[in-house]
């Protein structure tokens, strides 16, 4: 009997032993990255049309701050972004815009965008949203870098760069806020196929780049601003 109930334990001894080697269940694979944004999407693309003389074009990144991006697009169709001034330009450093107040202190009717810091850096071109002290208090004001801000880095959440016309933004008059502040004449989704506005013809290198953008689009040149009447 004894013997008996030695060969049964010891059977399901085996038993739980051949269980217990079993291999552990594959943990399930992480979601697959965001695709990076298509620079031939529209959608993924915004047009500033600046007074200083022609059209800037930023590749948006709904990839890493798909929150902001989707916020930017939102206001950009409601033409909220359209007259505003760069009001803090700050030389070697970035021009900042999108307060209708004009003094740093305004944003849209909307609620403020928890914050979306990812990896991408802070270099020439970068844009990114403003904020308050807190984290979560952007809403619609922006910045675009002139050179490299590398401190800048996960503490803002970068939403796009600029990938044409950055030439520009680096004529946006500077001070905070500047003696005869730049301004953001359009602002447009390329998808929306707006023309590009009015501009004071171009001279030198920069001739012919309005034209090209709106062939882009299938566009009629812009026409050049009318001369002020003579006194």
């Amino acid at each position: 009997m004894t013997s008996r109930r030695y060969a049964l334990c010891l059977l399901f001894g085996l038993g739980f032993a051949g269980l217990g080697a079993l291999p552990a269940r594959a943990a399930d694979p992480p979601p697959p990255a965001p695709a990076r944004p298509d620079p031939s999407d529209p959608e993924n693309l915004v047009y500033l049309d600046l007074s200083t003389g022609g059209r800037v074009t930023i590749l948006l990144r709904p990839d890493v701050a798909p929150n902001h991006v989707e916020r930017f697009k939102t206001l950009v169709r409601r033409g909220f972004y359209d007259g505003l001034i760069f009001h803090r330009v700050i030389d070697g450093f970035m021009a900042q815009t999108g307060d209708p107040k004009g003094t740093g202190e305004g944003g849209s009717d909307l609620p403020d965008l928890k914050a979306e810091f990812n990896n991408l850096p802070h270099m020439r071109g970068t844009v990114s949203m403003a904020r308050t002290q807190e984290p979560d208090s952007a809403n619609s004001q922006f910045f675009i870098c002139f050179q490299p801000a590398l401190r800048l880095d996960r503490q803002y959440t970068i939403f796009g760069r600029v990938i044409a016309g950055m030439q520009w933004v680096d004529a946006i008059p500077r001070g905070e806020p500047p003696a005869s502040p730049a301004r953001i004449l359009q602002a447009s989704v390329a998808a929306d196929r707006k023309p590009p506005p009015a501009f004071a013809a171009p001279a030198g290198p920069d001739a012919g780049l309005l034209e090209a953008e709106a062939a882009k689009l299938g566009l009629p040149p812009p026409r050049p601003a009318p001369a002020p009447p003579r006194p």
